[in-house]
């Protein structure tokens, strides 16, 4: 009965299809996924009928949605909520050809044991402050919260704490729910588990009655159960592609101060949810990942007195630990893998603690990893190419992936880079694109490299040697012992990472064994003096990273690398650079620093030049005619402007380049800037940056810009009141840009502003505001201001304001906590 039904709505679509003369895809995609579907169904066995029946309930309710949408008049977003269907679809079609497979069964890695909760009590107070008790103001019938992270950091174990937490048992009484993930979970599964927790006892309809029944009948009966009282649900870990729309329609539509939470590593797309709800979980830090692991270690495993962990080893634990990356799962494996050796002695112990095994760990990862987009799997890997810990700069990795062909095209590492943001691989670190990776996560990206991508990792310590099998991408670790690697296997490399000791003593032959194929060296931050002349000979290169090293001269052969497209020479200081850049036909990127020249640098002839900083203004190219030809270059810093630089001049040629949207001006050393009253001439500029001493701002600032950053201005007078004509400015950071001790935002002074970044402003004592001042402000950020004890009320009580990151001394930090000022604010950090 259900297989005629299924078929006949999706005889139904496909007519729709048809009278909209073919044009949605997402429709088409649909159908096709549906009709293959039905022969899975077809050559299905009896004995998975009950999960066969599952899968084709959400499938008949699917296509039943897709023809009401059909039915509307289509938009862009009619276009997505296809998209979402057709990946549920896909998704139940995976697990419907799973049926009966073992391997289907991964368990989460998120329902680890939660007995040991270790600081999450500030997590708890504020999620309650601010979005479960405190949010009951809010005007929505629902508030949705998401708890977000990575696996294992215990997302289960916050939103466990939450919801047994007394003030929520009061508040919802009857209304708790809770459901989590599943290898299986199908909507309708959903929607019966939730019933069979709010029906009466009394009443309760017997599960196989509950499974006989229909979506559309399980979320009218859901919905009955829900009405008139508060509720408070909690989805834990839901499968991305769940069509969750299907189950929200089953949430009753009244303000009862009702809440929704979701623990994810994604923000799903079906769910609604501002930024200021998402509740991003961090890392243990050393204190907390040390009072779990003994708690896992002495008390979890009932260990006798004499097998307990020696405190005279407590340093050296923790440096073991520093390996879990303070990520809960990987500190409770390690200390039960240490518990179960019930070794006694100290001794026993030392050597427990350096052949600590975390194996077991990256196995309760692998969910994780296989529950990645294809594409975002690649990108995941190539984190395995750099070193643990480290922090990494949006266009060096994206670049990466262009260059290896990790990505097929540049405009799609944004895409790679959202996904593995979204998926929490990588966070963004501070206030700039820079982003990192937990160490643990490091180790599971190595795994999976090796393993697939032919990466090879070689310590400069005698104590491996290169690989038989071709590889193709090589991390070298060197100490200071001479290097002395060279196999042949090497002409198959496609990448070639250095990292480590700073000494690096190759034959200048050794590079002419990748001249076929290697596309990308980097030597960032390895202390390197010299670069070969034989590097020419890298006929292939795409990447060459030179960036924080002490090169002193780049060598002429540099010009034969015609298909470099990235150089980055950045912070080598005083790096003599020769004749040779307008060689490099192919770059795309310049990265310099402090260079010098004895001619001009040519730039004009990089016709594909789409990034350029810095640039000394004495070697910029004033040719008209040649700079018409720069038609994709967006971002350019130039630097060592001072009072003889002809400002003028420079401008004027700026405004040649149409493509032109950021622009960093860098003053020289500790001379003042000249006056830029011209700049207003670059009416295409986005973002500016100035960097150096002002004797006062320009009062002819680009109109239009979105994103302004002063740094090092100095400035005597107060620069809010050009500031805050800006009409489009966005975000304003000012960095010991001001040494007056007042600052006037007139009324309705800054009218788009969204993020305010005030740091190092030593004497700032007071800010006063109009009435609409800074109507949009949404973050707000003070650093170094020991002066600046409070801050408007009128902006922070504004509706949009969300989050508020203060450091300053700590008689502020106490006072500004304890104010009434902030009590609405979803994210308050103020420390010390």
């Amino acid at each position: 009965m259900s297989v005629a039904l299924l078929l006949s709505l999706i005889q139904r679509l496909d007519i729709s299809y048809y009278r909209e003369n073919e044009t949605n895809r997402e429709m088409e995609r649909v159908i096709k996924e549906m009709r293959e579907i039905l022969d899975i169904v077809r050559d299905k066995k009896l004995e998975e009928g009950r999960s066969l029946n599952f899968f084709v309930s959400d499938l008949i309710d699917m296509v039943d949605h897709a023809i009401d949408l059909s039915l509307r008049i289509q938009d862009y977003y009619i276009y997505r909520r296809y998209g979402s269907i057709h990946s549920w679809i896909g998704e139940i079609k995976k697990r419907m050809l799973k049926l009966g497979d073992d391997e289907s069964n991964m368990t989460s890695s998120e329902n680890v044991d939660d007995n040991y909760v270790v600081g999450l009590e500030e997590d708890v107070e504020m999620l309650l402050r601010r979005s479960i008790i405190g949010g009951e103001d809010d005007k929505r019938y629902v508030e949705t919260v998401v708890i977000k992270g990575m696996c294992g950091i215990g997302k289960t174990t916050l939103a466990r704490e939450i919801y047994n937490h007394p003030t929520v048992v009061a508040r919802f009484k009857r209304r708790r729910l809770w459901v989590s993930n599943s290898t299986d979970l199908t909507i309708k599964e959903l929607l019966i588990k939730l019933i069979q927790q709010v029906e009466d006892p009394q009443n309760l309809h017997t599960s196989s009655l509950l499974e006989n029944m229909d979506n559309r009948s399980l979320r009218d009966m859901l919905t009955q159960h829900l009405q008139g009282t508060p509720y408070f649900i909690v989805l834990d870990d839901m499968p991305k592609q769940m069509h969750l729309k299907s189950f929200l329609k089953a949430l009753p539509r009244e303000n009862n101060g009702n809440r929704l939470l979701l623990t994810s590593h994604i923000t799903h797309r079906d769910i609604y949810v501002r930024d200021e709800d998402v509740h991003r979980m961090k890392p243990l830090d050393s204190k907390q990942s040390w009072q779990l692991f003994l708690k896992t270690i002495n008390h979890g495993n009932k260990l006798t007195c004499d097998h307990k962990f020696p405190m005279k080893l407590e340093h050296m634990g923790k440096q073991m630990l520093r390996k879990c990356g303070g990520l809960p799962l990987a500190i409770k494996e390690v200390g039960k893998q240490l518990a179960e050796k019930k070794v006694s002695g100290e001794s026993e112990w030392e050597q427990l603690l350096e052949s600590v095994d975390f194996g077991s760990t990256l196995k309760l990862l692998e969910p994780y990893y296989q529950k990645l987009d294809p594409d975002v799997q690649s990108c995941f890997m190539s984190m395995s190419f750099f070193k643990e810990n480290t922090t990494l700069r949006a266009e060096k990795l994206t670049q990466i992936w262009v260059a290896g062909g990790v990505v097929d095209a540049a405009h799609q590492c944004k895409l790679y880079l959202d996904g593995l943001i979204n998926e929490s691989v990588i966070d963004v670190k501070g206030k700039s694109k820079k982003y990192c990776m937990n160490v643990v996560l490091h180790m599971l990206s190595v795994q999976k490299a090796e393993e697939k991508l032919g990466l090879e990792i070689l310590r400069n310590n005698g104590n491996n040697q290169p690989s038989e099998s071709p590889r193709h991408h090589r991390v070298i670790i060197c100490s200071r012992d001479k290097f002395n690697y060279s196999t042949d296997q090497d002409k198959h490399l496609v990448s070639l990472f250095f990292h480590g000791g700073g000494y690096l003593d190759a034959n200048p032959s050794y590079w002419k064994i990748f001249e076929q194929r290697l596309r990308i060296l980097d030597l960032e931050d390895f202390g390197l003096k010299i670069l070969p002349e034989t590097i020419g000979t890298l006929m292939e290169l795409r990447y060459l990273g030179l960036r924080n090293n002490y090169i002193k001269e780049l060598p002429q052969s540099l010009g034969c690398l015609k298909n470099l497209e990235v150089l980055d020479i950045a912070q080598n200081f005083m790096v003599e650079v020769p004749d040779i850049i307008w060689e490099l036909c192919s770059l795309r990127h310049l990265y310099m620093s402090d260079v010098t020249c004895l001619k001009p640098l040519k730039i004009d002839a990089l016709r594909d030049l789409q990034t350029l900083t810095y640039v000394s203004v004495d070697n910029w190219t004033y040719e008209l005619s040649g700079l018409k030809e720069l038609m994709w270059l967006k971002k350019l810093g130039i630097e060592e402007l001072d009072g003889n630089s002809n400002v003028t001049k420079l401008f004027v040629s700026l405004a040649v380049l149409e493509g032109l949207k950021h622009l960093i001006l860098r003053g020289y050393r500790f001379r003042s800037m000249p006056c830029l009253d011209e700049l207003a001439i670059l009416h295409r500029l986005e973002t500016l940056k100035l960097d150096g001493l002002l004797t006062r701002l320009s009062n002819n600032l680009p109109r239009f810009i979105e994103s302004l950053t002063l740094v090092n201005s100095c400035l005597d007078e107060d620069p809010m009141p050009l500031l805050e004509k800006l009409p489009k400015l966005k975000h304003l950071k000012l960095r010991n840009a001001f040494t007056g001790h007042q600052m006037v935002i007139l009324h309705d002074g800054f009218p788009r502003l969204e993020v305010l970044s005030m740091e190092e402003l030593w004497n700032l004592r007071n800010v006063q505001c109009g009435k609409g001042a800074m109507h949009w402000l949404k973050k707000l950020e003070i650093h170094d201001c020991p002066y600046l004890d409070t801050f408007p009320e009128a902006i922070l009580s504004t509706y949009h304001m969300k989050e508020i990151k203060m450091v300053t001394t700590k008689r502020i930090a106490t006072k500004m906590r304890n104010s009434d000022l902030i009590s609405k604010i979803k994210v308050v950090n103020i420390n010390p």
